[in-house]
C-alpha cells in the first residue's frame, strides 16, 4: 500500500471521529434541554410526601421514576379545584386575543412597509426597530401611565392592546413580504386589484409560512407574560397560569409539576404543529 492509498484509508476514520465528537456534543445537549420537561414529568405522578421528602430536606434526592406513583396532583387540578383550569383559560384567552390582533396589525403594518414608498420610511422602520430593543422594563412604566389614563388597568385590554401594536411582528412580517417581486403586485393592479385585495389574495397566502412563525414566537412570548399581569391586573382571579405557578411551589408542591405539564401542552402542540413554518418561515424572512 502506497502513501495515498494510506492517507485514503485514514480520512474515514477521521471522518468517523469528528462525526462521532459532534453527535455526542449534540446528543448532550438535547439531554440537557429535555431534562427539566422529564423531570417535570416525571415528578407530577409523585405523591406530596414523596416530594417533600425528595427535595424539601437538606438532602435532595433527584429521581426520575415515581416511588408512589399516583394521579392524585391530577386529579386535584383537573377534578378538585377549578382554580387551576380557570388560570389556564385565562393563559389561551389573553395569549389568542394577542396573536390574532397582532397578525391582523402586523399583516397591514408589513404590507405598507414592504411594498408602499411614503416620506420618512426607514427613520420610521429604525425607530420601530429601536422600540423592538428596548426592554420590557423601559416601556412597562409608561404603558401604565396611559392604561390608567384610558381606564384599563385590571381589566384583560391592559395586556391585550399593547401585545397587539407589539413592533415585533410588523417588523418580521416587513422582511417576509418583501420578498415578494414587485412585478407580481403591478400586474395584480392592472387586472384591477386594490391593495386590501393584493394583501389577501397574494401576499398572505404566499407567505403562510412567515405568518406561522409569527404565531408561534408570539403566542410563546406572551403565555410565558409575567411582568405584565401582575402589574396591569389587580384582581388575582385573572391572572394567568405563568403567575399561579409561582404561588402554588411551597404549598402543593405536586400540583406545581402537574401545572407545569399543564403549561407545557399548548406550547408543545402549537410547535409540532408549526415547526416546519416557522423554520422555512425564519430562513425566508430575507432579514437584513
Amino acid at each position: 500500500m502506497n502513501g495515498r492509498e494510506r492517507k485514503r484509508a485514514k480520512k474515514p476514520k477521521k471522518t468517523m471521529a469528528v462525526n462521532f465528537a459532534v453527535y455526542l456534543v449534540l446528543a448532550l445537549l438535547a439531554a440537557a434541554a429535555l431534562f427539566p420537561v422529564l423531570f417535570i414529568a416525571a415528578n407530577s405522578f409523585m405523591s406530596e410526601a414523596e416530594i417533600m421528602e425528595s427535595y424539601a430536606s437538606d438532602k435532595i434526592y433527584l429521581h426520575l421514576i415515581p416511588g408512589d406513583f399516583t394521579l392524585e396532583g391530577y386529579r386535584n387540578v383537573f377534578f378538585a379545584s377549578p382554580a387551576y383550569l380557570m388560570k389556564f383559560w385565562n393563559s389561551m384567552f389573553i395569549s389568542a386575543a394577542i396573536v390574532a390582533g397582532q397578525v391582523f396589525v402586523a399583516c397591514l403594518g408589513g404590507y405598507g412597509f414592504a411594498k408602499f414608498v411614503f416620506p420618512l420610511k426607514n427613520a420610521v422602520f429604525y425607530f420601530l426597530i429601536i422600540l423592538m430593543m428596548m426592554p420590557l422594563q423601559v416601556t412597562l412604566v409608561p404603558n401604565y401611565i396611559v392604561l390608567d389614563r384610558l381606564g384599563l388597568i385590571g381589566s384583560y385590554a391592559a395586556l391585550i392592546l399593547p401585545g397587539i401594536f407589539s413592533t415585533f411582528g410588523v417588523f418580521l412580517l416587513a422582511q417576509i413580504f418583501s420578498s415578494i417581486p414587485d412585478s407580481i403586485i403591478e400586474a395584480a393592479k392592472i387586472d384591477g386589484a386594490n391593495h386590501m385585495k393584493i394583501l389577501l389574495k397574494i401576499v398572505i397566502p404566499h407567505n403562510k409560512a412567515g405568518i406561522a412563525a409569527l404565531v408561534i414566537l408570539n403566542f410563546i412570548d406572551n403565555w410565558n407574560m409575567v411582568e405584565q399581569p401582575l402589574v396591569f391586573l389587580k384582581d388575582s382571579n385573572k391572572h394567568p397560569l405563568s403567575i399561579f405557578l409561582a404561588n402554588i411551589n411551597h404549598a402543593q408542591p405536586g400540583v406545581a409539576f402537574v401545572c407545569g405539564i399543564l403549561a407545557i401542552i399548548p406550547v408543545f402542540f402549537l410547535f409540532l404543529h408549526l415547526k416546519d413554518s416557522l423554520v422555512y418561515g425564519i430562513e425566508n424572512a430575507n432579514l437584513k
